[in-house]
């Protein structure tokens, strides 16, 4: 069994985890090209013969699991709702399989590496207008050049058809603009002082944002007629891309990507060569148990799901499988998995109500169970709206929101809270009443997720200590999405609880999570992906997300982060259950080898991210086969 050589040292760690959350890199930061991943040539490619889906060669096949949780339903770059977990997220850290961006997000140093662009963007003297160029190899699958006229083209559509990136930075990006065919100038949205509204907001489009083909986005309108709901929902089957990796065969069982052999990328003034597997295939598992049984036997590569008690399929089972860190939390914590609060529910528009549930949790045994240890606990990084790197637990005041903090399972606290407030049982029956009417909720996450549905269960045992009636409820994934990202009606029965996920670590990280957590902006959005699922409204919480990006002095910028803790703690409008790696990444070296791993030598490092996000890509070009 290949496992690391290597001591996991708190110095290590720290020097990590605040590269993780650093600023966002400036334009010097950013080498002229990226360093091409050190790696053995991928398999050359064999006599072209019909390949069944059911069958791919194992030698020539990456296999993933924890992404994809139910039929695909388009490729269409446009869409938020294609639930293509390889091959369509726009994110801190954009998925680049099959659809690209200019720059890529590493989460491990902080800083961007061109990709479809040529070198370092450069902000004019008056920080208003970004300038960067498309590098002249970067090629569509269909042949032809990407330009600076797709970068823009692009921009224009998302903000005419108000997709979700349209809709994400539409406040912040005035226009985006093709110079010549190779260069880009991206032109901040200013405010009355003629200063940029949100810099942060401006280069985070850069990294998080695909490029898509202008000749392909014209076809598209065409065949839906300009019409926004139906370009968004069109299938796009046909759909032109940039990246090394295409749709092979998709059903409700599996999909599988085929790599392009004529992808630009190989080019030198990328990546040199070809990513070494062929074939990435997910297959749809039912839950993570089936999901750890696959990865078990061999038949998963990569895992991006909770596998509990993981060190057991080293330290008992001797399986040649290992994380990126060998020790607790065996991942890098970043994100931070939120109990959500449906507030038009009776009785969760009651304060008292929402914090008594909250700080009865018992969040130890989330952690030690639901967790099997893979989190921080409450009492080593207590709560706040930050992750637990250093560089995001160093921006704000920890003593001033001191009293606010809770570690959980405070029955006592919990009863005495709803007492004060006059939230009795009057009529004996075990439970309390608001108006009249007993306090009854349904806690609800994805099925089959495991770890998520155990802490539910523990939310739900917490609320019967405290006199609350709350039972569980978990609908598939499919169903489950759909309900909870339409943030323009009310939320439906069943959802008075509900847990999403936060930001992890990211360019424009703690602002940006913090903005996902509560900003109102998102209430009111047919789709929304972004966050604050609760539909949460505060007029100063709003005006402190808005004035943060502008702000330059480091004071300033740590009182307004206490204040919104502050504020958050107080109102509790979701709650944080634990802390999780950014991604999941366990993986299986019984016929890849030379996963990202802490302390691999690579240069720049390769994060945790499955190599499919970001930077985390080069990882697909490092990888070797144990029996070639």
């Amino acid at each position: 069994m290949k496992k690391f050589l290597f001591v996991l040292t708190a110095l290590i760690i720290t020097s990590m985890v605040l590269a993780a959350c650093g600023t966002p890199a400036t334009p010097t930061e950013a080498p002229v090209e990226p360093a091409a991943p050190e790696a053995t040539e991928a398999p050359a490619p064999t006599e072209e013969a019909p390949v069944d889906a059911n069958a791919l060669p194992r030698n020539e096949t990456l296999y993933f699991n924890g992404q994809q949780w139910g039929p695909v339903v388009c490729w269409n770059p446009y869409s938020q709702n294609c639930n293509n977990a390889l091959g369509v997220v726009q994110q801190d850290n954009a998925r680049v399989v099959m659809f690209e961006t200019p720059y890529l997000y590493n989460m491990l140093d902080g800083k961007v590496y061109p990709l479809l662009a040529d070198g370092p963007y450069t902000w004019n003297d008056a920080g208003t207008e970004i300038t960067f160029k498309i590098k002249p190899a970067a090629k569509w699958s269909d042949g032809t050049p990407v330009t600076a006229e797709d970068v823009a083209y692009t921009w224009a559509t998302n903000a005419k058809y108000e997709t979700g990136a349209g809709t994400g930075a539409k406040d912040f990006i005035e226009t985006i603009e093709a110079v010549d065919p190779q260069t880009v100038v991206v032109k901040a949205k200013l405010g009355e002082d003629g200063k940029p509204v949100n810099p942060l907001e401006v280069s985070h489009y850069l990294s998080s944002n695909y490029v898509i083909q202008k000749a392909w986005t014209q076809t598209l309108e065409e065949r839906t007629g300009g019409d926004a709901t139906a370009l968004k929902a069109d299938v796009a089957e046909d759909v032109v891309y940039s990246g090394p990796y295409h749709k092979f065969f998709a059903d409700d069982t599996k999909v599988v990507f085929v790599r392009d052999d004529n992808y630009w990328g190989q080019d030198a003034s990328m990546w040199g060569k070809l990513p070494a597997p062929k074939y990435l295939a997910h297959a749809m598992f039912k839950d993570n148990a089936a999901g750890t049984t696959a990865l078990q036997a061999g038949e998963v590569d990569v895992s991006q799901q909770f596998n509990s008690n993981v060190q057991d399929l080293w330290l008992k089972d001797g399986l040649p499988i290992s994380t990126y860190l060998p020790e607790a939390p065996y991942g890098i914590g970043a994100s931070l998995p939120t109990a959500f609060y449906n507030l038009n529910s009776p009785g969760l528009d009651n304060v008292a109500v929402r914090k008594a549930i909250a700080i009865a949790v018992d969040y130890p045994t989330i952690i030690a169970n639901a967790m099997t240890n893979q989190s921080a606990t409450f009492d080593q990084v207590p709560r706040s709206l930050m992750n637990p790197t250093d560089g995001e637990q160093a921006m704000y005041d920890k003593a001033a929101v001191a009293d606010l903090q809770w570690a959980g399972n405070d029955i006592e606290g919990a009863k005495k809270l709803l007492d004060d407030a006059g939230i009795v049982d009057t009529d004996g029956d075990g439970w309390r009443e608001v108006d009249g009417k007993n306090l009854s909720y349904i806690a609800t996450c994805p099925n089959g997720w495991s770890d998520w549905q155990a802490a539910i269960e523990i939310v739900a045992a917490a609320g019967k200590e405290i006199g609350i009636d709350i039972t569980t409820n978990y609908p598939e994934w499919s169903v489950y999405q759909t309900v909870v990202t339409k943030s323009d009606t009310p939320l439906p029965e069943g959802y008075d609880n509900f847990m999403m996920w936060s930001d992890g670590a990211g360019p424009t990280q703690p602002w940006s999570r913090i903005r996902h957590l509560l900003s109102s902006e998102y209430v009111g959005m047919t789709s929304n992906w972004n966050g604050n699922w609760g539909q949460y409204s505060n007029p100063a919480v709003d005006e402190l997300i808005k004035a943060i990006p502008g702000m330059t002095d480091p004071a300033e910028i740590k009182a307004a982060y206490t204040e919104l803790v502050k504020i958050y703690l107080t109102d509790v409008p979701s709650f944080t259950l634990m802390y999780r790696p950014q991604s999941f990444h366990t993986v299986n070296e019984s016929v890849w080898t030379n996963f990202p791993h802490q302390g691999d030598g690579t240069n720049p490092p390769v994060p945790p991210l499955d190599m499919t996000d970001g930077w985390a890509i080069a990882g697909l070009y490092n990888l070797e086969l144990v029996n070639p």
